[in-house]
This record gives C-alpha cells, sequence and structure tokens, in this order.
C-alpha cells in the first residue's frame, strides 16, 4: 500500500512537472514572439522616423547589425538561454529542499560553498572546460564509493546523489546567468533608439517658441549653418524672417522640426526642449506650408483631415469653409471632390489654402516663402486668412516680399547663420543703416 502510494505521489509530481514544463514552453514560445515583434516594430519605427542626420553620421553596418545580430539574439538566443537559466535554477532549488530534508545539516555546508562556488566561476570561466574533463575523471570513484558505503540508506543515498548533481546544476545557472546578462546588452541597444517623453495632449497649447544659443551644421566638418542663434517668438505672434540666399533662414525651419540634430543649445516649444520628444510626435504638433505646397491623392476631406483627428464633418467642414471659402469646394462634390495627384486640379493658391486649412489643429505655423510663386491678388487672400483665421496662433514666415514682412508683429534679420536684427517692420525700416532697410533698398524684399 505505501508503495502504490508513493508511486501515485511519484506519478502526479512527474505529470505535474509535465504540465507546467508545457506550460512554460507555450509562454516562452508565445511571449518572445510578442516581444520580438514589439521590438522590432518600435525599433523599426524610430529608424524610419529618424532625422537626415542620423543616417548621414550612422554607418549603415551599425543600422543592419541592429536589425540583424542584435535583433537575432532578442528573438531566438536570449530566449533560448534564459529559458535555461530559470530551469537550471528551478531545478537547483528543488534539490537543495529535497537534501535539506534528507540531510539537514548539509546547509551549514552549501551556504559557503554555494558561495565560494560563484566567486571561484567568476575568475575559472575560461577554463571550466579542461576543469570539467578533469572532474569527470576523478568523479567515478566517488560514485563507487559512495554506493558501496550507503548501501541501503534509500533517503540519504536520494540526498546525496542529487548534492552530486548540484555543481552541474549550478555550473549551468552560472553559464545560462552570464549569457542572459550578455544578451540583455541586444535589447539596450536597440532600446536606445526607442526613448521618448510623454507630452500633453493639447502641447504646445500656447505656441511658445525659443531658439537658445542654436548651433547647427549640415554635416560634421562643415561651417555652421546656424551659429549662436537665440530668439524669442512669443504665443500669437507673428514673425517674419528675411535675409540674404544661404543666411540661415530655412535652416531655421529645419532645426524647429529637427530634420537636422544640434551640434549646441536647445529649442523650446512651451518650456519643453524639443530633442527629449519623439520625432513624429514634435513634427504632428507643428505645420509647415512649402513654397510648393504638397497635397495627397484623395479628396479634400482626407487632406484637411489625414489622420483623422477631426470630427466628421464638423470641424473638417469649418476648416474649409473658413479657410478654403466656395473657390475650393466643387459645387458638386464638395469636401469629397477628389483631387488629383497632388492636387493638380487645384491651383497654387488654391492649395495654398488647402494647406492652411490643415494647419488650424496645430497652434505653432511655419510659412517657407508660401506667396513667392502666386500672384498679388493670391497674396492678399492668403494674408487675410493668416490674420483672420491664425490670429491667436505663433506663425514663423520665411518672406521675400515686402507686404508679407509688413505685416509681421517683428521682422527677424538672418545674416551668416546669425540673429542680425529683430524688431517691428516700421522700426527696423526707419532705424538708418539697418541691414532691414539695407534689403528694402537693394529690392531683395
Amino acid at each position: 500500500a505505501d508503495v502504490n502510494f508513493y508511486l501515485m505521489v511519484y506519478g502526479s509530481i512527474a505529470g505535474a512537472n509535465s504540465l507546467f514544463t508545457i506550460f512554460r514552453a507555450f509562454l516562452f514560445a508565445y511571449g518572445t514572439i510578442r516581444a520580438a515583434v514589439v521590438i522590432h516594430n518600435r525599433l523599426l519605427q524610430r529608424v524610419v522616423k529618424a532625422t537626415v542626420t542620423f543616417f548621414d553620421t550612422t554607418p549603415t553596418g551599425r543600422i543592419l547589425n541592429r536589425f540583424s545580430s542584435d535583433l537575432y539574439c532578442v528573438d531566438d538566443t536570449l530566449p533560448f538561454i534564459l529559458n535555461i537559466f530559470l530551469a537550471n535554477m528551478y531545478g537547483l532549488l528543488g534539490m537543495l529542499v529535497i537534501i535539506t530534508y534528507g540531510l539537514p545539516w548539509i546547509g551549514l555546508v552549501l551556504l559557503p560553498l554555494a558561495a565560494l562556488y560563484f566567486s571561484i566561476q567568476r575568475y575559472y570561466r575560461r577554463t571550466s572546460r579542461e576543469l570539467k574533463r578533469l572532474y569527470n575523471l576523478t568523479l567515478s570513484p566517488i560514485y563507487t564509493h559512495f554506493s558501496e558505503t550507503l548501501s541501503g540508506l534509500r533517503l540519504v543515498g536520494l540526498a546525496l546523489s542529487y548534492a552530486l548533481s548540484v555543481t552541474n546544476l549550478l555550473s549551468g545557472l552560472i553559464s545560462s546567468f552570464t549569457m542572459t546578462e550578455t544578451m540583455m546588452v541586444s535589447v539596450e541597444r536597440t532600446e536606445e533608439y526607442t526613448t521618448d517623453i510623454p507630452v500633453a495632449a493639447d502641447w504646445p497649447s500656447r505656441g511658445l517658441v525659443e531658439f537658445q544659443h542654436v548651433v547647427l551644421a549640415y554635416r560634421a566638418g562643415l561651417p555652421n549653418a546656424l551659429d549662436g542663434v537665440s530668439f524669442t517668438v512669443y504665443p500669437g505672434e507673428k514673425v517674419g524672417v528675411v535675409g540674404r540666399t544661404g543666411s540661415g533662414k530655412s535652416t531655421l525651419f529645419l532645426a524647429l522640426f529637427r530634420m537636422l540634430e544640434l551640434k549646441a543649445g536647445r529649442i523650446l516649444l512651451d518650456g519643453v526642449d524639443s530633442r527629449l520628444v519623439g520625432l513624429e510626435e514634435l513634427r504632428s504638433r507643428l505645420a509647415i506650408i512649402p513654397q510648393d505646397p504638397f497635397l495627397f491623392s484623395g479628396s479634400i476631406r482626407e487632406n484637411l483631415d489625414p489622420q483623422g483627428k477631426r470630427t466628421d464633418g464638423e470641424e473638417a467642414g469649418s476648416a474649409a469653409g473658413n479657410c478654403l471659402g466656395p473657390s475650393c469646394l466643387p459645387p458638386a462634390g464638395g469636401l469629397d471632390s477628389e483631387l488629383g495627384e497632388r492636387g493638380k486640379s487645384l491651383s497654387v493658391g488654391q492649395r495654398q489654402l488647402v494647406c492652411l486649412a490643415r494647419a488650424l489643429l496645430t497652434q505653432v505655423l511655419c510659412i517657407d516663402e508660401a506667396t513667392a510663386s502666386v500672384d498679388q491678388q493670391t497674396e492678399q487672400l492668403l494674408q487675410q486668412t493668416i490674420r483672420q483665421r491664425f490670429a491667436d496662433k505663433t506663425v514663423l514666415t520665411i518672406a521675400h516680399r515686402l507686404n508679407t514682412v509688413l505685416d509681421s508683429d517683428r521682422v527677424l534679420v538672418m545674416q551668416a547663420g546669425r540673429v542680425a536684427e529683430l524688431g517691428s517692420p516700421s522700426s527696423l525700416r526707419q532705424q538708418d543703416g539697418s541691414l532691414f532697410q539695407r534689403l528694402l533698398r537693394s529690392g531683395q524684399l
């Protein structure tokens, strides 16, 4: 009866061990696949949305190494070694319980021996293979001696037989732990490209833009395109940016949108350093209207709200009515009218108006010489739309026309990558010898 009882207990333990082993294998298979997919997607998204400077300064082989060797370690080697490490750790704990149950006093010996073993393993990992061979040569006499001496002592014999396997488990535990720690470096390396700070849903809610000692170069070894630029654009302010060709006007926008990373200084939006915000998050909170306005193939509604942030029909229709007017809304289709490839069914001025309407959700608007390629009437319409619909928003405008500059609250004059002058258009215009005055007289504005 006792034999049957013990056989049932042993069989139950063996069955439970099999079930837990299957469950562990399933968790590792499913969990590692999910984790690998998440890490890969995060890494891919960050690299795809990286700056131009990142690809210029980072060797292609280093990026490929992240996606090949490091992700292979995360996908395959790390789960395998971690599985072995956990199996060895719990197996060791189980054996220690059995040994302690059979020979309670042996725990006093195993604890200092375990500490000594760990310290020795740390210094002799490189020679562990040869030591293992020598160990195997001397192991057989020990087995023979114990089997002859302890014949009949079943419990003690069971404890000692497990004790003889402790060193193997300790070796496997140290080895798998070391490899797990090594493989975690691959996870750390992939996380280097995915770390950002969260920002509020309405950031930047005020539209305060601060350039603080900004230094930027298009590439290492080239002269600075921006050299110590510092200025502040206050919420709701309209600032015109002027200067000769190559003075750094467009580079200000490249720095603001983090198309290029700064060498020094920082750019703050409502007090938040733009370098600490993810590129996708940063660029989605700003709006730019380039000289050649870009529209997507699709309807006017899809171009006004490409990310689906506005409620259907309400804000999109309001934006269209406020900025576009009837000239951009065909009577047949309205907001659902197809624009064709890159908005070819609209004129340049109409495309500019669509871009303006699309920018209504943002608090900071950048206009890069948007009126340079339109006629005088369209320019007046654009300026009127900006004054009326963007009255409470911050607007930075690179301007080549006098009317655009005079319509600004302040004028920022750039020269050789530095801020040469900053003030109201009227004061700079009347200031004798000012660079702004010379630009006006030379006909460059």
